[in-house]
């Protein structure tokens, strides 16, 4: 696992990405659909920020913020860290405990061209013990 390179993880990747203009409604509708926690928001060809389950839970809905009104640009995490094809996994994972965050941009030249997260490193029944941890903390956080 460690030593498989980003590119080898993202080989083949359907990438999901979205302008800043969209609405925070047909971002999370387009994330349902393909089953995503997180998606890449680009503007020409470029990733300026990253909307995540988070960004919905906290920035939109604890926020009382309309989704079907809010543009990504205005709740999407800006400035991603993001890390580049040549790098092994394991660098990825550093980055991720680090900033304490489950998906990492994948950019050549600023441009994505894949995305990374806790999946690709955990089997299905650790991955969603992990993503239940987080939701009971988040959900937590939210009701104190």
């Amino acid at each position: 696992m460690a030593e498989r390179t980003i590119r080898e993880i993202i080989q083949g990747q359907d990438l999901l990405t979205a302008p800043s203009t969209m609405t925070v409604a047909e971002a999370a509708g387009l994330m349902k659909q393909r089953n995503v926690g997180a998606m890449m928001v680009v503007d020409d060809g470029k990733l300026v920020g990253m909307f995540t389950e988070r960004d919905a839970l906290f920035r939109v809905l604890a926020a009382g913020l309309d989704g079907g009104v809010t543009p990504l640009a205005r709740v999407m995490t800006r400035n991603p860290r993001t890390i580049t094809p040549e790098r092994s996994f394991a660098h990825a994972l550093g980055f991720m405990h680090e900033g304490r965050f489950r998906h990492l941009p994948v950019t050549e030249d600023g441009r994505p061209v894949g995305m990374i997260s806790v999946r690709d490193a955990l089997g299905p029944e650790l991955e969603a013990f992990v993503y239940e941890l987080l939701r009971q903390e988040q959900v937590s956080q939210i009701l104190a």
